[in-house]
This record gives C-alpha cells, structure tokens and sequence, in this order.
C-alpha cells in the first residue's frame, strides 16, 4: 500500500487511513548492548522499565540511529519493517497489538506499507509478546 511520504507512524497512520492502534512503529532498543526491535502501537510510548522486564535485561536505552543505520540494507532509516530475524534482532511486540485482526507496519520505505492479519505476523516473526507500552496520556502522567 502506498502513500504521501511521511515521517512518524502517526503521520503514516492518519495518510493510510489506519486508527493509531493498528499502525505498528518499530522502535529499536538496546538491552544488555543488544539491538532489539519494540513493535507498539502508533498512537503508544515505550515504557523502558516494562521492556527491559520482559527481555529479562539489566539495562536499557533507546537505540541511536548511529547504532542501527547500516543493520537495514535498502530500508530507508526509521522506516524499517518489524522482521528482527531479517536483521538478526529479536523482536519484542506489545501485547496491544495481538488484539488486532490486522496491523500494518512500514515496508522499508517513507511511502510504502505492510497490513496483514496479526496471526500470518506472528507466524512469520515468531516475536515475544509483552505489555510494554503506555498510551499517551499515561505517559504525561508519568
């Protein structure tokens, strides 16, 4: 599926026509100095503290795009789909996510798009499923 080019999983969200909660962004974390991929939905925040306890980690950050440019080969930065094991990254989805009969997700481009049932993703991916993210308002609250 194409669209306007555009830069956060929101703006993608709204130009598809895809409520918020349905758009999957790929958020890349290191753990314990391993690169991971965070899928949540558009419209939520990672909560470090809640990914960190389920990867069973002792430390976390967000990933620097200097720390995972070159791991893409012909995607676009921050435009990467959520397949970890193309990349050799595991691949961590909130539980939020599994609740959709679809998502949809980047696929490598600023224009391009992925939807498929979340089953056939799970089936694919084979990721670890957690309750990682806040929504929004959870997060000023924080």
């Amino acid at each position: 599926m194409t669209h306007s080019a555009a830069y956060t999983a929101l703006e993608i969200a709204s130009l598809a026509h895809i409520h918020g909660d349905e758009f999957a962004k790929t958020v890349i974390a290191k753990i314990d100095g391993t690169l991971v991929m965070a899928v949540l939905p558009a419209s939520y925040h990672v909560d470090l503290s809640l990914l960190k306890a389920a990867a069973k980690g002792k430390k976390i950050a967000l990933a620097s795009e200097t720390d995972f440019r070159d791991r893409f080969p012909g995607c676009e930065t921050g435009a990467m789909p959520p397949f970890g094991q193309l990349y050799g990254m595991p691949v961590f989805v909130d539980e939020s996510l599994t609740r959709d009969k679809e998502i949809a997700f980047n696929a490598g481009t600023h224009q391009e798009l992925i939807r498929l049932s979340y089953e056939d993703f799970a089936r694919l991916v084979k990721p670890n499923v957690a309750q990682f993210s806040t929504t929004e308002e959870a997060a000023l609250r924080l």
